[in-house]
């Protein structure tokens, strides 16, 4: 609440505060110092800048009148010559005249701050002179003053009361007092943090960083002003003098604030009367006046309620606004909780991702060091495999020539020998090993077997190009749709659904799957898949409880299911001839409940509603009868022929009458001819038991000879078969006649 007592010039609380026209409140002394006074020469000013309200004739004859005493005590709350001198530059701002003229009905001008402003507030423009108006000569009279709104920045000139002139929020000022008086009890009670004493000294000084708050000495021995303390600001303990809005703000006393530390408050006396006080409440002019002001008629066309009657009124109000203010308040409140929540919750969950993460890293590292001792065993057994084989061969190569070299010395030594029956003897048998030997070497045993390249390439691109690319992809299962209950109904033998998935699910969804049952508790079955969030489903059994659910999927897999409603279908039928179905020769009226033909010939309409479950009736209602026709009344199927009379095909099943008597036709089969006819006026009832699977007629109340159909299975609808010389009217919504209920009559 501080913030709403304290002065936008000065920053502290409110003394001697007065309602600018604007409905803004300012410091008397502040509103001193923002006063711009303006020249003689732009004293013209348009008459929407003067406060509303006329001004007292004695202040108007003083202003006329040559500058004198009374014209100085009007001009008391004026700046001096100099300021309005230094404030008079910036007046001929030809933008500030544009807006001042643009708001003719608010009683004050409005402007765009500038740098030329000092504390914001902008010298009034410069309006000429009215034509024909003689320049009075400098120091001719007294100068005019403007006051700008340091907060929405509408400018208002004042009238020769000068600051007088506005009104003294004599409430606001109460109410600061019972602050400040709050605040030195909260200031005598304020105490050092940091003492080790018993009791505590009292707070020298608050830290605004640290938030704590220090006596002296603790403040010299906790929180010395140098090192990262040096930039720390220190304040006064809340409440006291010197404090920012403190108790002992100097100045706050007089006025209303210090008539109430008495007791009982000082009643408000009238502004323009000092003897009386305020006792109407002027709604034209929104200010309290008094009964002299209603004397003098300066109210004499407003209208005037009692002070009593609108402070309560406008309480009432404020108290209506502040409910939802608070209401709001609450909100917020929850909301913060929620959000202070939200806060734990991402901390949590962050820790939780982090070693998350750090565990699925430490798992790729060890499935790569585990790759990495598989695949350098594959090299360490190529290289032990390709070792013995060069080993094998060298030793096979040093065998071989040690042999070789052995027979070419022997031979060698052979040849050497003189003897030729000796020689002969033995060089056959030396022939042949010498061949034998030379066969040994043979294409390739001189090639090593292995060369001394590994063909082992480690294809690792795929693995770096993944590990680059590995990143969150924030696909998680789609959280649980949420059923919209206010928008799922029923209507008829048709549901519709509706859902939505929770707020800050940012989990992608790529469509959903609504499952319903079968009305008896059985399985549930897919009834709808795709994208959007808002199903009806057509063709359900009349008078029967479903269960829905639903759930959302995406690329990562299914959702869980939502929470199962339960919906009931109606208890009865409620349909009419369908338009998109019947033949082009029908004519339907009366929002498609009356039907007619334009051909002599026989035409079929059915009905919007289909059954297959339960029991249904209804009737319909003969309008017109001429020449003897024969109407067909009846079920049949939604592919049944239209161009000829009902129940000539193996789609329907009907009864067609006549003035006197009606047939039963199924597939042309005519049966149980049964007297008694319609005409003009006559009611047909049609009763559809599929519980027991049979059909029977009724005539004006009375059942038209025997059940008509037995055994009858399937997806049925309302038929009826008619010509141009037939017009009925369909009824449906009704319940089955108490005559219609009771046990069927075995057939004659």
């Amino acid at each position: 609440m501080e913030e709403e007592l304290k002065c936008p010039v000065c920053g502290s609380l409110f003394r001697e505060p007065i309602i600018l026209p604007c409905s803004h409140n300012v410091c008397l002394p502040c509103a001193r110092t923002i006063a711009v006074q303006t020249p003689e020469s732009e004293q013209h000013l348009p008459p929407l800048l003067h406060p509303r309200g006329p001004a007292p004739p004695a202040a108007a004859a003083a202003a006329a009148a040559a500058p004198g005493p009374g014209a100085a005590a009007g001009s008391a709350d004026c700046l001096d010559s100099e300021s309005a001198a230094g404030g008079g530059g910036g007046g001929g701002d030809h933008a500030d005249k544009l807006s001042l003229h643009s708001e003719t009905d608010s009683g004050y001008g409005s402007y765009t701050p500038s740098l030329k402003s000092p504390n914001g507030v902008r010298v009034l423009p410069l309006v000429p002179a009215p034509p024909g108006a003689a320049a009075a000569p400098r120091g001719a009279g007294p100068a005019s003053s403007s006051l700008t709104c340091p907060q929405c920045h509408r400018s208002a000139s004042l009238d020769q009361r000068g600051l007088r002139g506005f009104q003294r929020n004599r409430l606001l000022e109460a109410i600061v007092q019972r602050y400040q008086q709050g605040r030195a009890a909260a200031a005598a009670a304020a105490k050092c943090q940091l003492c080790d004493r018993s009791p505590p000294e009292p707070a020298a000084v608050l830290c605004e960083q640290c938030e704590v708050l220090y006596c002296a000495a603790c403040q010299l021995r906790c929180h010395p002003a140098r090192g990262p303390f040096a930039k720390h600001r220190l304040a006064p303990p809340p409440g006291h003098p010197g404090a920012p809005g403190g108790g002992g703000g100097g100045g706050g006393g007089d006025g209303g604030g210090g008539k109430g530390a008495g007791g009982g408050r000082k009643l408000p006396t009238c502004a323009e009367h000092d003897l009386e006080n305020y006792s109407m409440y002027c709604v034209s002019c929104r200010s309290p006046v008094c009964y002299q002001c209603l004397e003098e008629g300066k109210h004499g066309k407003h209208e005037v309620k009692a002070l009593g009657a609108m402070w309560k009124q406008h309480k009432a109000q404020l108290s209506q606004a502040l409910n939802g203010v608070s209401d709001k308040a609450k909100e917020a409140k929850e909301f913060l909780v929620q959000l202070k929540n939200l806060l734990q919750q991402i901390q949590e969950n962050g820790l939780d991702y982090e070693a998350c993460l750090v565990a699925q890293c430490d798992a790729l590292v060890d499935a790569l060091t585990r790759q990495k001792a598989k695949l350098l065993t594959k090299v360490t057994k190529e290289r032990e495999h390709k070792l013995k084989v060069v080993w094998d061969q060298i030793n096979h190569c040093t065998l071989k020539l040690r042999q070789s070299t052995g027979l070419m010395e022997y031979c060698l030594e052979v040849i050497k020998e003189n003897d030729p029956s000796g020689f002969l003897q033995i060089s056959d048998a030396l022939i042949k090993r010498v061949q034998v030997s030379q066969e040994q070497w043979v294409k390739g045993a001189l090639e090593p077997k292995v060369s001394a390249e590994f063909d082992l390439t480690l294809d690792s691109e795929p693995l770096l190009q993944s590990i680059h690319q590995l990143d969150f992809i924030q696909m998680k299962l789609p959280p649980v749709p949420l059923l919209q209950l206010e928008k799922c109904c029923t209507r008829n033998n048709s549901v519709t659904l509706a859902w939505r998935m929770p707020p800050l699910s940012h989990n992608p969804v790529e469509g959903y799957i609504l499952e319903l049952d079968d009305g008896d508790g059985g399985q549930f079955r897919e009834v709808y898949v795709g994208k959007e969030t808002l199903c009806t489903i057509d063709g359900l059994h009349f008078n029967s409880t479903y269960n829905a659910r639903v759930k959302a999927f995406n690329s990562s897999g299914v959702g869980p299911y939502s929470k199962t409603v339960i919906l009931q279908t109606s208890d009865v039928a409620w349909f009419t001839f369908d338009p998109s179905s019947a033949h082009r020769d029908i004519v339907l009226s009366n929002d498609n409940q009356t039907a007619t033909c334009n051909s002599y010939d026989d035409r079929v309409v059915l009905g919007t509603a289909a059954f297959s479950k339960g029991v249904h009736y209804w009737e319909l209602h003969v309008d017109r009868y001429d020449n003897h026709p024969d109407p067909a009344f009846g079920i049949a199927r939604i592919n049944v022929v239209k161009d000829m009379m009902l129940g000539k095909d193996d789609k329907a099943w009907a009864m067609y009458v006549d003035n006197n008597r009606s047939w039963f036709m199924h597939c042309n089969s005519h049966t149980n001819r049964t007297e008694g006819g319609v005409s003009k006026g006559a009611t047909v009832g049609v009763l559809l038991d599929l519980n027991k699977h049979n059909l029977t007629f009724y005539i004006n109340g009375q059942q038209q000879g025997p059940p008509a159909f037995e055994n009858i299975e399937g997806v049925f609808m309302p038929a009826l078969s008619l010509n141009r010389n037939v017009q009925v009217t369909l009824h449906t919504g009704l319940e089955v006649p108490q005559c219609v209920k009771q046990p069927k009559l075995p057939n004659n």
